[in-house]
């Protein structure tokens, strides 16, 4: 063999060897991306839309790589079931009551897993078992809402235009008071009317405060009710003293009301006087009696004066009266 044929098989062993190099690294990279070298719990979620996951695409939680979809088959007609390698690792902060929702990497990055949430008193997730799965929030959510939003957008635009057709046609009360003069004048004296009242307002709101000012002014008769204390117990003495005296008035009246009862009853003689005439009769009867027998007793004291028996004593009498009356 000649020199050159010995350094070309030095190369070509050469480039093999860095070839297999890059192929062991490759191999190791790959490998480890796809968590092959690791040990790993496969779990499922269920989707209706996969949104364009594949197969050694990315499972993160809590911002972390945590494994990847190791597949994903039709489960039924409307379903979709994704199997996630996970590592044996991350197991312990995976709970059973975790959700996996359908994420991106950036806005038009790759598909990926998120797990999110999960209870401390919850197990940890073991091989097997089967993720909630959440409805996709990802992009194509985003556009659906675009699309609403824009619907929705075109619809109040279209409205906003009809509204300013009438009002610029005056039609409806806006309408009105846009183009008709005569309403917009009226409503300019209202707001006159308006202003006036509230200066009226403020007026007897000075003039009230005014008058309690004058109440809490010291040595008013009101500010002195209001306060002193004595002359409240005096007011309110008073005002015992005259219930005091409206109830011995409203007894007095009963007491009235009850003799003139009696007065009106001919079952006393006052009221016999005043009622029966017949009494009545009777009684001036007797003083008529009583007149004539009072004047017949004059007449007998007269005639015993000019008596001769009695002459003498009279006139000692006299005698006596005059002599007391000097």
């Amino acid at each position: 063999m000649s020199a050159t044929e010995s350094k070309r098989s030095v190369i070509v062993g050469l480039f093999v060897l860095v070839g297999i190099a890059i192929l062991v690294a490759g191999i190791l990279v790959l490998g480890g991306q796809q968590n092959r070298f690791s040990k790993n719990i496969h779990v499922s979620a269920v989707f209706n839309d996969v949104s364009g996951l594949k197969p050694g695409n990315n499972v993160w939680f809590s911002g972390v790589k945590i494994g990847t979809i190791k597949s994903i088959t039709f489960k039924n007609l409307q379903q979709v079931e994704i199997v996630m390698a996970i590592e044996e690792k991350s197991r312990e902060y995976i709970r059973k009551d975790a959700v996996a929702k359908i994420g991106s990497e950036s806005f038009i990055g790759n598909k990926l897993i998120v797990i999110e949430g999960g209870s401390g008193d919850v197990p940890p997730v073991e091989s097997g078992d089967v993720l909630q799965a959440s409805a996709d929030e990802g992009l194509d959510a985003m556009m659906a809402t675009l699309q609403t939003n824009n619907r929705n957008l075109v619809e109040i635009t279209e409205n906003f235009g009809k509204v300013s057709a009438r009002l610029a046609r005056g039609e409806g009360t806006l309408g009105a008071l846009i183009s008709d003069s005569a309403m917009a004048l009226d409503i300019k004296r209202m707001i006159q009317h308006l202003n006036q009242t509230t200066a009226n307002t403020a007026q007897a709101s000075s003039a009230l405060n005014q008058l309690t000012a004058k109440l809490n002014q010291e040595g008013t008769l009101i500010n002195d009710l209001l306060t002193d204390t004595v002359i409240y117990a005096n007011l309110q003495g008073a005002v015992a003293q005259l219930q005091g005296i409206t109830q011995t008035a409203s007894a007095l009246m009963v007491n009235l009301n009850e003799a003139a009862t009696k007065l009106d009853g001919e079952n006393n003689a006052v009221g016999v006087l005043l009622n029966d005439p017949a009494a009545a009769e009777n009684i001036r009867q007797t003083l008529q009696n009583l007149e004539q027998s009072t004047e017949k007793l004059d007449q007998n004291m007269e005639a015993l004066q000019h008596n001769f028996l009695f002459r003498g004593f009279f006139r000692r009498q006299a005698r006596q009266a005059e002599k007391e009356t000097k």
